[in-house]
C-alpha cells in the first residue's frame, strides 16, 4: 500500500519540523504504528521504519514553498501477516475480497494522513489572517 499526501502550511519548515521532533508525539499521530526513526533530516523532515498494524516505511518531507511549507507524507507498507485488518460489519465480505480490503485500508490511511496535516495546519496557522504571511522564523 502506498499513501501519499501533500498539504500547504503557512509556516516555515523549521516550525513544521518541530511539530514532529518529539518521539512522544508520534503515538498520538499514528496510534497503531510503532515507529523507529532512521533518518532525521532536520528542517526537511523525518523517515521511519514502521511496525505494528503495518510493516514498511513512512516519511514526512517538508519542502519550503513561497512563504510556508509543503508537507509531504509518504507511507509505503503492508499488513504484518499478509492480510488486511478486519473492521466493521462488512468484515466477512471484505475477507472474501482481499483487493477490496486493501483498498478500504488505503482509503482509511489517506483520511488519517489528511487529518494529521489539517490539525497541524490549524495549530500552526492559528490567528493568522488569511492572505498574510506567517509569523515566526
Amino acid at each position: 500500500m502506498d499513501v501519499v499526501d501533500e498539504t500547504f502550511i503557512a509556516a516555515s519548515p523549521k516550525v513544521v519540523a518541530a511539530a514532529f521532533a518529539d518521539p512522544r508525539s508520534w503515538r498520538g499521530l499514528w496510534p497503531d504504528l510503532d515507529l523507529d526513526l532512521y533518518a532525521d533530516r532536520g528542517d526537511e523532515g523525518l523517515r521511519w521504519t514502521v511496525r505494528g498494524a503495518l510493516v514498511g516505511t513512512m516519511e514526512v518531507w517538508i519542502e519550503p514553498v513561497l512563504d510556508g511549507s509543503l508537507l509531504h507524507y509518504f507511507l509505503r507498507a503492508d499488513p504484518p501477516n499478509g492480510s488486511w485488518p478486519r473492521r466493521g460489519p462488512l468484515d466477512r465480505l471484505v475477507a472474501r475480497n482481499p483487493v477490496r480490503a486493501a483498498q478500504r485500508e488505503k482509503v482509511r490511511r489517506q483520511f488519517a494522513a489528511k487529518r494529521v496535516a489539517f490539525r497541524l495546519k490549524a495549530a500552526l496557522e492559528d490567528g493568522r489572517p488569511l492572505g498574510c504571511p506567517p509569523a515566526g522564523p
